[in-house]
């Protein structure tokens, strides 16, 4: 035993012989390991520096020819954009000799002398039969389409303001005749009841109104409301009104001649329609008083419309529709004299026996007595603003819904064969409800306001949504005040919509002009884009929504909408049109995509430089004929000053083949295409090896093209060019998505 353990030790001197190999194998290892990691750093700084100095020989290079390169993309876009201009002109050159050797007898809206005396003899021919003054008011509708396009092609400033005082001219003259029509047919009331219910209702109809009117002949004091099946409007009044001599009229246009009345206000913050609503009914309080609602007269002159009313008590002389007439000159100059003296109010204003009343946009009494204290001031005036609509953010859709009551006209009286009929020079009279009051600030004010709001309960209405509209979100109702001079959704409860019906449904504290609202910019920020060639001159824009995905084909310079829903305005989708026919009839149809100057303030959007961003949209449109261009994530994640997007050369008019997109990073100074794909984990900027820089998207673009797709990039017409460009500027996808 004790000599195997003898044997098992190990010697001292054999410990010391193992420590030190292992001491020099560790110093090996070590003396390997830095000798690997210098040859590394080695390596690594030879590559830098190569990679510098080929970043140094690539810069250089482009610095060389960038010069050239900016000439070139400078000469092709000027070129193109002289090209358009000259062709635009001859145009509008050919258009207008059109007009004028037009001989159908309709005035050129454009020569002050022939439409002053078209509105001039409209406005005295006492014609009252609906069918003639119909035709004459779709005249006037022609005439105001042809000074709308006039305006927008930004004349001279006297030009300018000739055209809109005729524009304004015509639109109070219209209505004017609507009203003319409407005290006609209600003249005759009697000698149209119906046998059922006693009463009249009519409804005329034609391509640019809808006119339905109820007489309240029977008086019956069970009346709750009624129905025109076949435009799908209804009203329902209370009982005061049910046992009163009255008359109801909806005049829906399906034109806004009110929009472009509204005070410009400041753009505010992004906000949804139903919250503002919500502060106004917080600001009125649970037992919601109406502040002395505005008089019809006071609609109309808001309106531009030639109405006049009479209140109980006035001892001014009731302003008529005819008197008014003959006092009125309804010539471009004498709209011009009427706006100097009141810039900020509507362009007719006179006496209706409103003073001593309270208006709604004051929140004061216009005559003599206490002024309230600072802080009630404050609350109404921030209340008043609350309520007012941003049309920056909003807009009316479906046209507008004139929604009145009037004094029903005397009724003829048939004596021993003889008709008897009592003639009054007064025109259409306005039947005030609910009752004025003078409003005084004390607790004896609080406690009429409160009396006057229980006997005077709310006026209903149910409207069905126009079918040349789309609603993309739940439809928001808006009132016109035309004291102060915008849409607000004060004064308006219990709002019902059903969606399955596309019917909506509310109530009033009055008689008001209302439309439907809608947001904007409800189908933004985009989720993602794409435009891909389909043949020379033709691509297709596709763009998914936030809410709805649509498609724009471009051919030439006409363009054609495309989109999944089943209740798109037929005068829209699948229709060839210009760009700009495109946009205002998508607007209007309530399918936007368009930005505007303050169209950031409502949508979350990747902030870029706009000059970059123009500039790219120049030059993808150049290359729209042969390259594909999509959105990418990275676009998000490289700055302000740069912007990614996908890139593909395709000939061929199918979807782009997956795999065969590049990324591409452009800024003001280079393009370069990226060596990183879409799905990669993170962003780099690192150039795709064999690539070069260039100082135009252009041209870095160009180097990679077959010479098929060069050919046909050099054969792209300047219509077609200038019309993908004016999409793509108008949409401004790279930014909106």
């Amino acid at each position: 035993m004790s000599a195997k353990k003898k044997g098992s030790k190990i010697s001292k001197a054999e410990k010391e012989k193992l420590q030190k190999e292992e001491d020099e194998r560790k110093q090996k290892e070590e003396e390997e390991a830095r000798l690997a990691a210098e040859q590394e750093e080695q390596e690594r700084r030879e590559r830098q520096h190569r990679e510098q100095q080929e970043q140094e020989r690539l810069e250089l290079k482009d610095k060389e020819r960038r010069e050239d390169e900016l000439n070139e993309l400078r000469h092709l876009l000027e070129e193109n954009h002289t090209a358009v201009t000259k062709l635009e002109a001859e145009l509008k050159r050919k258009a207008k000799w059109e007009r004028y050797m037009r001989c159908d007898g309709s005035p050129d809206p454009s020569v002050l002398q022939e439409i002053n005396t078209f509105i001039s003899l409209w406005w005295e021919d006492a014609e009252t039969q609906v069918t003639p003054v119909l035709q004459q008011c779709d005249l006037a509708l022609q005439l105001i389409e042809e000074l709308e396009g006039l305006i927008a092609d930004d004349p001279e400033p006297q030009e300018m303001m000739q055209y809109k005082d005729t524009l304004l001219s015509l639109q109070k003259l219209i209505h004017a005749k609507h009203n003319l029509i409407t005290e006609d047919i209600l003249k005759l009331a009697n000698t149209q009841s119906d046998i059922e219910t006693g009463n009249m209702q009519s409804v005329v109809q034609d391509k640019n109104i809808t006119l339905c009117l109820w007489a309240n002949l029977n008086k019956n004091p069970r009346f709750k409301g009624f129905e025109f099946q076949e435009v799908r409007l209804g009203f329902r009044l209370p009982k005061q009104l049910a046992v009163s001599d009255v008359a109801v009229r909806i005049l829906h246009t399906r034109y806004d001649h009110l929009s472009h009345l509204s005070r410009p206000t400041p753009p505010r913050s992004r906000s949804s329609f139903a919250s503002v609503a919500a502060g106004d009914q917080e600001s009125q309080g649970p037992a919601h008083t109406p502040l002395a609602p505005p008089t019809a007269a006071a609609e109309a002159e808001g309106e531009q419309e030639g109405r006049a009313s009479a209140l109980p008590g006035d001892e001014a002389e009731v302003q008529s529709l005819k008197s008014e007439s003959r006092k009125s000159a309804m010539s471009v100059h004498s709209g011009k004299e009427d706006r100097k003296s009141a810039p900020l109010k509507p362009v007719e204003e006179g006496g209706s026996g409103q003073e001593g009343t309270q208006t709604l946009v004051e929140g004061v009494p216009s005559g003599e007595g206490t002024s309230p204290p600072p802080a009630v001031e404050s609350a109404v005036t921030e209340s008043l603003v609350a309520s007012v609509v941003d049309l920056h953010q909003f807009s009316s859709l479906g046209g507008v819904f004139y929604f009145d009551v009037f004094h029903l006209p005397p009724q003829a009286h048939s004596l021993n064969g003889w008709e008897i009929r009592q003639l009054l020079d007064t025109g259409l009279q306005v039947f005030p409800y609910p009752c004025e009051h003078t409003p005084l600030h004390s607790a004896t004010s609080a406690k009429l306001d409160e009396s006057i709001a229980l006997s005077c309960p709310p006026v209903g209405a149910s409207v069905s949504l126009p079918d040349s509209v789309i609603f993309l979100e739940e439809p928001q109702v808006a009132r016109w005040d035309p004291t102060d001079q915008h849409w607000k959704t004060d004064c308006i409860s219990d709002v019902s919509y059903d969606a399955s019906e596309r019917r909506i449904t509310f109530k009033m504290d009055s008689f008001y002009v209302f439309t439907l609202m809608q947001d904007s910019y409800a189908n933004m920020p985009f989720q993602d884009w794409e435009l891909r060639p389909l043949a020379q001159d033709t691509a297709l824009l596709t763009i998914n929504g936030a809410l709805i995905e649509l498609s724009i084909t471009i051919k030439g310079n006409q363009c054609m909408l495309q989109t999944a829903l089943e209740n798109a305005p037929a005068h829209i989708q699948g229709q060839w049109m210009s760009a700009s026919a495109l946009q205002n009839g998508m607007r209007a149809a309530g399918i936007n995509i368009f930005t505007d100057e303050h169209s950031d303030k409502y949508v979350s959007v990747n902030a870029k430089d706009p000059l970059i961003e123009h500039t790219v949209y120049e030059q993808m449109a150049l290359l729209s004929s042969a390259v594909a261009f999509s959105w990418s994530q990275w676009n998000a994640q490289c700055g302000q000053e740069h912007l990614v997007l996908q890139v593909c050369e395709q000939l061929e008019a199918g979807p782009v083949k997956l795999g065969a997109w590049s990324l591409y990073l452009l800024g003001a100074q280079r393009s370069q295409q990226l060596a990183m794909s879409e799905g990669s984990p993170a962003f780099s900027p690192q150039l795709a090896p064999g690539t070069e820089f260039h100082s135009t998207f252009l041209h870095m673009l160009r180097d990679a093209l077959s010479p098929d797709a060069t050919q046909r990039i050099r054969a792209s017409h300047h219509h077609y060019v200038e019309t993908v460009q004016r999409l793509l500027c108008a949409t401004r996808v790279l930014t909106y998505s």
